[in-house]
């Protein structure tokens, strides 16, 4: 039933949707420069990678050494507006229409977390990932990453149809208040990896 409302969805909002995701292309092209398409290999329903897609929120601009600069120095205005409205999200809904995610379901992260996730915090990884989750609804980028892995089992543990409804609304509220938005994450909290790593060095030392 899930898979079946995710397809079904994907694909109406995806004919709807498409004026303003064609727009936003045009846009981020022109303002941002090419390509137009984020992509980064994430992990999946049972971490299976897959290439998530997102529009482009950031430039190329690089230092001295050729290096990239920090994520808050290449974030333009026009990116903040994309990621405050999560319009620079609409590409994922390609990715639901294939099966790689799900509307709802613990958010895909970065492939070089699993080796910091507790078993426990690892059964995120049993149900498909979501463009939106218990997480995002209850305090999303202002969680700590205890808590925020916390809610994606949970999640996991007490699925439901209507659980899924419920996320969903409380998403799009959210979206529409501009409520626990955090254009640039890595002000607010470190990367898993580091903060964990950070962590193991201190109970060592102990």
């Amino acid at each position: 039933m899930k898979r079946s409302f995710d397809f079904i969805v994907s694909l109406i909002a995806l004919a709807v949707l498409s004026p303003i995701m064609a727009v936003t292309a045009i846009l981020v092209r022109w303002k941002l420069g090419s390509p137009v398409l984020f992509k980064q290999q994430r992990p999946g329903l049972h971490g299976k990678p897959f290439y998530l897609y997102k529009f482009r929120t950031m430039t190329d601009e690089r230092d001295e050494n050729g290096e990239l600069l920090p994520d808050h120095l290449r974030l333009t205005q026009f990116g903040q507006f994309l990621r405050k409205f999560s319009l620079d999200e609409l590409p994922q809904l390609y990715n639901i229409l294939k099966g790689d995610m799900s509307f709802v379901g613990p958010r895909p992260l970065l492939m070089k977390y699993f080796p910091y996730y507790t078993d426990r915090e690892k059964k995120r990884h049993n149900v498909r990932p979501g463009i939106t989750g218990l997480a995002q609804v209850s305090g999303r980028n202002n969680l700590g990453w205890d808590e925020r892995l916390e809610l994606d089992v949970k999640y996991v543990e007490n699925y439901s149809f209507w659980l899924d409804l419920k996320i969903i609304f409380l998403t799009i509220k959210k979206v529409l208040k501009s409520e626990d938005v955090v254009i640039d994450p890595r002000s607010t909290m470190k990367d898993l990896d580091e903060e964990r790593s950070v962590r193991q060095e201190k109970t060592v030392i102990k």
